[in-house]
C-alpha cells in the first residue's frame, strides 16, 4: 500500500486545495458540486439538441426509424414492449427525476429549506411562475384542441437554467442560485403531479394501488433501518413497472424515491469508527476487514449523498442529453416556420416562457413580501428576482417531455419550435437583466442582487473577540473562521492561502479554532495545547505559525524547542502543558465544531456561512468579496473591501454582484 498522507504530510496528486481529513473530502455534497455538474452538462445538452436538429433535417427517416425501434423485455408469458423513445423518456428519465428528488430532500434536510419558513416565498413564486404562463398559453389557444397543451409551459429546466445562470449571472452569488434552484424544484414537483394526473394513458386503478403498496413497503423498511441498496433498487423497479402499467408516466417513481431518501451530515463518531476499521485493515489486510471498511465508510455517508454521487453525473451527462437527442429532432423547413409564425401553440409557448414566467415569479414575490410585511421575502434583491424569473423561462427538457404527452402531429412540432425559441429568448433576456444590474453603483448593485435578508448561519458558536484567537481588526465587517488541526497536512496546505488573504484584505479578521483529529493525528492534541500554552504568554500566533510550518515535528521535545525559539518562559510553558490547562479550551472548540456539523479539517466559515469547495486564494477571496457585498446591505454600513494591489500583479475586475 502507498504512504498515508496523514503520516507523510504529502498531498495526493490531484487533490490539492480540496481535501480534508479525515475521510471527509466528499462526505458533504455541497450545492457548489451540484451546480458544477449542472453547468458542465448544459454544454453537452445543447450539443445533443443541435445534433438532433441536424440529424432530423439531414435524414429524417433514419432519425425516426431509430427512435421508433421497438425494444421488448419478456419473462415467460409476461412482456413489456415500447419503442426506444419511450424507454428514454419514461425509463432513463426516471433517474433524472430521482436526482431532482434527492436534491429537494437534501435542501429540506441540510440546505436553505431546513428553516421551513424560507419555503413560503419560493413556493408561492414558483406557483406564480406556473399560473401566469398557463394563462398566457390558454389565451392563445382558448377553444381549440391544442388548449390541452397548457402543461407544456409549466416547467423550468433546472440543469440548463443553472448552466445559463453561471454563464450570464453574477459569479459569486450562492443566494441567487439557491433561490433559482428552489423555485425550479417547486415547478418540477408540480409538473410531475400534473403529468401523473392530467396526462395519463389508459388509467388502471389496480396498478396504481399496487404501486402505492410498494411505496408503503419502502416507508416501512426504511423506518426499520434497512440499508441494503439492492433491495430498494428492486422495489423501485417494481414500482416503476406498476406505475407504467397504470397509464401514469413512471418518471414519477424516481421523484418519489428521491424524496424518501434521507440526507444528513456525517457524524465525527462515524468517521472515527471508519478510520479505526481502516487502521485494522492496514495492520491485517483481509477480505473480511475490507468488507468491514467498506461498510464503515458507507455507514458514515447518508443514502442521499451516496445516490447523488452515483446517479447525478450519469443523469446530467448521459441521460438528459440522450433525451434531447431523441426528442428535439424536428424538420425545420419553410412550411414549419411559416406555420409556427402564426401558430397559437408556438406563440403561446414563446410568450408564456419569455413573458409569463418572469412576470409570474416577480409579481408573486412582490405580493408575498408586501402582504406579509416583509416577514416572508426573497433571499435576493429585485434584480436577482427578475433574473431568476427570466432564466426560469428555459423549459427545454421537461417542456419537451410534457409536449410529447400532451400534443401530437403538427402541433407537437410547433410546440418544439416554441420551446427552442423560448430557450434562446429567455437566455438573451437574462443576459440583459444582469448587464443592466452590473452598471449600477456598487452599493445599489449589491442590494439589487443580494437583497437585505439574512442568510442561514451555519456557525453555531458566534465569534467572541475576548475569547477567540483573532488576527486582524476586532470589529472587521467580514470574519473568516477556520477549524483546524496542526498535524493535518491539508491545514498546512491552506495556510499560505490564509496568509495571502490577510495580506490582500486589510479589513477582515481571521479566527483559528481547534479541531484535533486524534484518531489519525497522534500529536494534534498536544500541539493544540502547546499553542494555548504559548497564548498564555501572548505568543499564540507565533506558535501557530511554527506548528503549521513543522507539521512533521510535533513531539514534546519539538514543542519545547519552539517555545525556546520564541523566547517564552520555559518553566511556565512546561507547567501549562503538564497541567493540561488548554484542554478545556480545546474541548470547547471541538464541541462548537460538533454543533456546526464540522467533520473534517480544514473547514472554513465566512461571516457564519460554511465555505464549500476549494480553499485556495481564488476561492477564499471570492467568498470574502461576496461577504463584503452582503455587509454593504446593512443600514449605515457602506464599507468596501480594502484590497491591497500587489506589486507586479493585476487587480481582478469586480464581477456583477460582488
Amino acid at each position: 500500500m502507498g504512504e498515508d498522507p496523514h503520516v507523510t504530510g504529502e498531498l495526493p496528486r490531484g487533490r490539492r486545495w480540496s481535501a480534508r481529513t479525515t475521510w471527509a473530502s466528499r462526505l458533504n455534497v455541497p450545492l457548489r458540486a451540484f451546480l458544477h455538474t449542472e453547468t458542465g452538462s448544459a454544454r453537452v445538452l445543447l450539443a445533443a439538441a443541435v445534433a438532433a436538429l441536424a440529424w432530423a433535417n439531414l435524414d429524417e427517416s433514419s432519425y425516426e426509424s431509430l427512435w421508433g425501434t421497438t425494444l421488448s423485455v419478456q419473462l415467460g408469458g409476461w412482456q413489456l414492449s415500447h419503442d426506444l423513445r419511450y424507454w428514454v423518456n419514461s425509463g432513463l428519465m426516471t433517474f433524472f427525476f430521482l436526482v431532482i428528488g434527492l436534491e429537494v430532500r437534501r435542501d429540506f434536510d441540510l440546505g436553505e429549506l431546513r428553516e421551513r419558513r424560507r419555503l413560503t416565498l419560493p413556493l408561492l413564486a414558483g406557483i406564480g411562475g406556473i399560473l401566469a404562463p398557463i394563462a398566457i398559453y390558454l389565451a392563445f389557444n382558448a377553444g381549440q384542441p391544442t388548449a390541452v397543451g397548457w402543461g407544456v409551459v409549466m416547467a423550468t429546466d433546472t440543469a440548463l437554467a443553472l448552466g445559463m445562470l453561471a454563464v450570464l449571472g453574477p459569479r459569486f452569488s450562492d443566494r441567487l442560485r439557491n433561490f433559482l434552484l428552489t423555485v425550479a424544484v417547486v415547478d418540477d414537483l408540480i409538473v410531475i403531479a400534473v403529468l401523473a394526473i392530467a396526462y395519463p394513458e389508459h388509467p388502471s386503478p389496480t396498478a396504481l394501488f399496487v404501486a402505492a403498496g410498494i411505496f408503503a413497503l419502502v416507508l416501512l423498511i426504511r423506518a426499520a433501518g434497512w440499508r441494503w441498496g439492492p433491495g430498494y433498487l428492486l422495489l423501485g423497479v417494481a414500482a416503476w413497472l406498476a406505475v407504467s402499467e397504470s397509464g401514469v408516466d413512471p418518471v414519477v417513481v424516481g421523484l418519489v424515491m428521491g424524496l424518501l431518501t434521507y440526507a444528513y451530515a456525517p457524524a465525527r463518531t462515524e468517521l472515527q469508527r471508519a478510520a479505526d476499521r481502516f487502521r485494522l485493515f492496514r495492520e491485517q489486510p483481509s477480505p473480511q476487514l475490507a468488507r468491514s471498511v467498506r461498510a464503515g465508510l458507507a455507514a458514515a455517508l447518508s443514502p442521499n449523498d451516496r445516490l447523488q454521487h452515483i446517479y447525478h453525473p450519469w443523469a446530467s451527462y448521459l441521460i438528459v442529453p440522450l433525451f434531447a437527442l431523441a426528442n428535439v429532432g424536428v424538420v425545420v423547413d419553410g412550411e414549419l416556420l411559416a406555420r409556427a409564425a402564426t401558430s397559437p401553440v408556438t406563440l403561446g409557448v414563446l410568450f408564456a416562457y419569455v413573458v409569463g414566467k418572469p412576470a409570474g415569479i416577480v409579481i408573486a414575490s412582490m405580493l408575498v413580501a408586501r402582504l406579509s410585511h416583509n416577514r416572508f421575502r426573497a433571499p435576493v434583491g429585485w434584480a436577482a428576482i427578475i433574473g431568476v424569473g427570466t432564466v426560469s423561462g428555459i423549459g427545454f427538457t421537461i417542456a419537451l417531455l410534457i409536449a410529447t404527452h400532451a400534443l401530437h402531429g403538427p402541433a407537437l412540432d410547433e410546440a418544439k419550435v416554441g420551446i427552442l425559441v423560448a430557450t434562446v429568448g429567455a437566455s438573451v433576456t437574462t443576459w440583459l437583466v444582469f448587464r443592466l444590474a452590473a452598471r449600477l453603483p456598487p452599493a445599489r448593485r449589491a442590494r439589487a442582487l443580494l437583497g437585505a435578508s439574512e442568510g442561514i448561519i451555519d456557525l453555531m458558536v458566534p465569534v467572541d473577540p475576548d475569547r477567540d484567537h483573532v488576527r486582524g481588526p476586532r470589529e472587521a465587517p467580514v470574519t473568516v473562521v477556520e477549524y483546524g488541526d496542526f498535524e493535518c497536512p491539508y491545514c498546512g496546505q491552506a495556510e499560505p492561502a490564509v496568509r495571502e488573504l490577510l495580506s490582500d484584505f486589510t479589513n477582515i479578521r481571521y479566527v483559528w479554532r481547534h479541531l484535533p483529529l486524534t484518531d489519525v493525528h497522534p500529536y494534534a492534541q498536544v500541539a493544540a495545547e502547546a499553542a494555548e500554552a504559548a497564548g498564555e504568554q501572548g505568543a499564540f500566533w507565533e506558535m501557530h505559525d511554527l506548528l503549521l510550518a513543522h507539521q512533521g515535528e510535533l513531539r514534546p521535545a519539538d514543542l519545547l524547542r519552539y517555545a525556546e525559539r520564541l523566547d517564552l518562559d520555559l518553566d511556565r510553558f512546561r507547567e501549562h502543558l503538564a497541567d493540561r490547562r488548554g484542554a478545556v479550551r480545546i474541548a470547547e472548540d471541538v464541541d462548537g465544531a460538533d454543533l456546526s456539523s464540522v467533520s473534517g479539517t480544514p473547514t472554513f466559515f465566512v461571516n457564519g456561512r460554511r465555505h464549500h469547495g476549494t480553499y485556495n486564494i481564488e476561492a477564499l477571496s471570492a467568498a470574502v468579496t461576496s461577504a463584503f457585498a452582503g455587509t454593504r446591505l446593512r443600514p449605515g454600513d457602506d464599507r468596501e473591501p480594502d484590497r491591497r494591489r500587489k506589486v507586479g500583479s493585476e487587480q481582478p475586475d469586480e464581477e456583477p454582484g460582488t
